[in-house]
């Protein structure tokens, strides 16, 4: 624990050096230094102004999450564990997989209207592919001996799911949900900047457009503590589940 807090204020020291360095060596009115920011976010989230904009992109990244997940371990342990489910859905994710999604929102926003429903399907198609890869690549590095240990002991399909393909898929699944955060919160931030008045995407951006840098900063900071908060909240959580990996 203590070698965790060390390493986070390791972090948090080098990008605030880097951060002064930058500020004071280009323009003070264009990368305002932390400590204008600092002061600015702390009134904002007094207010209740930024926690109110970071709720709402915590809920769309959420709600992304867990739609990604109801197909992805179903599809991706089918696809680990029967050949023909694999020559089946691998064709088609290989092809979805690397279209840039981001291009397919005005698609989105028709079919699914400008509300929120929209930016949460757009997420859900940048996330969905890459989580059932991963549950998919888990299974099939579960040891041969294990499948012939489950069948000697007469495990259901329904036994063998709950005791030797979810569990091993656990690791490679956080992994690739601690891969989603980065990209989702990029493709989040672009999906927020249309048809909506909530959100750091939308917070950013009309900040900028004010020409108001310390406010945009404030909520680029705001962007990655709610980051930071999403992938702090994965490891603790494979730690409950997996606490081999630790």
């Amino acid at each position: 624990m203590k070698k965790k807090l060390s390493a986070h204020l390791y972090g948090l020291f080098i990008i605030l050096v880097l951060w002064y360095i930058l500020s004071y060596s280009v323009d003070q009115r264009l990368i305002p230094p932390p400590h204008e920011v600092l002061i600015l976010f702390g009134s904002l989230v007094m207010k209740g102004t930024i926690i109110l904009h970071a709720l709402y992109s915590l809920m769309r990244f959420v709600c992304a999450i867990l739609l990604a997940l109801l197909p992805a371990i179903p599809l991706g342990i089918a696809a680990g564990v029967l050949p023909r489910a694999d020559r089946l859905l691998s064709p088609v994710v290989y092809l979805l997989f690397p279209l840039p999604k981001i291009a397919f929102l005005p698609i989105f926003m028709v079919l699914f209207g400008l509300g929120d429903l929209s930016k949460i399907l757009l997420l859900w198609t940048v996330i969905v592919f890459q989580l059932l890869i991963a549950v998919r690549d888990g299974v099939k590095s579960i040891p041969a001996e294990y499948h012939i240990a489950a069948d000697t002991l007469g495990l259901s399909p329904g036994r063998k799911f709950l005791k030797l393909y979810l569990p091993s898929t656990i690791p490679s699944l956080f992994s690739a949900l601690r891969i989603s955060v980065g990209i989702g919160m990029a493709v989040l931030f672009f999906a927020e900047n249309y048809a909506t008045s909530y959100g750091l995407g939308y917070f950013i951006m009309n900040s900028w457009v004010m020409i108001n840098y310390p406010m945009m900063f404030s909520g680029i900071l705001a962007l990655g503590l709610l980051s930071y908060l999403l992938l702090s909240c994965l490891d603790m959580i494979e730690t409950r589940l997996c606490p081999w990996n630790d």
